[in-house]
């Protein structure tokens, strides 16, 4: 009999994946809003010193509403894998460790964003961040494909679905990173703009992007 291997039996728990996911995401979305602070009740004399200091706050409100939008889109796309699964394995479950620490880049992603938007450099960087989240949740799907341990009852069509999905997710958002060759301020509109679609998987006539 093959002695048996370590590997083999690490990382088999699903549920316990699935814990440790909600955790990270669960601390990460609190993080973002540490990035806001209230104005100072010595700088405020007056309403309208209120009001500008709410002004200024405000591209820190938008990068975080974006942030959180964009963990709560990736944490469902996480959960609807770990759905079509029957079990996991050790390879798989450090691809999705991977992901979970390219989770916990979104607070400082968002932070460098919100703190330089009027620079590129700012932008791309948060953008990355969103495409190393597909492309690693790319990677587990077709991990979890290779070693088979997804749920034999799957529809004939699922590998298709989850492809389209991620890639023309990430084509959308790279077009958007690409407009901050105009200006930064048009990306983050159209990454705002593709995020409430998502989220809100909004429906123009019979046409709804994947």
């Amino acid at each position: 009999m093959e002695p048996l291997n370590y590997n083999r039996i690490a990382g088999k728990n699903l549920g316990r994946l699935e814990a440790l996911s909600d955790g990270v995401f669960a601390v990460a979305m609190t993080l973002l809003v540490l990035d806001l602070k209230a104005p100072t009740a010595q700088a405020i004399h007056s309403e309208t010193d209120l009001w500008t200091a709410l002004v200024v706050l405000s591209p820190k409100l938008l990068t975080y509403l974006m942030s959180f939008v964009t963990l709560g889109i990736f944490w469902l796309g996480q959960q609807a894998q770990f759905n079509l699964l029957e079990r996991s394995n050790r390879d798989v479950v450090w691809v999705h460790i991977a992901f979970l620490m390219i989770v916990c880049l979104v607070p400082f992603s968002t932070a460098l964003l919100s703190e330089f938007m009027e620079y590129r450099t700012a932008l791309l960087a948060y953008w990355a961040n969103i495409f190393l989240l597909g492309m690693l949740l790319l990677a587990a799907w077709k991990l979890s494909r290779h070693f088979k341990i997804e749920k034999p009852d799957l529809p004939a069509d699922i590998d298709r679905a989850i492809y389209r999905r991620i890639a023309v997710a990430q084509c959308l958002y790279a077009f958007g990173a690409a407009l901050c060759v105009f200006s930064p301020y048009w990306s983050v509109g159209a990454i705002v703009l593709l995020q409430v679609n998502y989220a809100l998987a909004l429906r123009i006539g019979k046409f709804a992007l994947p």
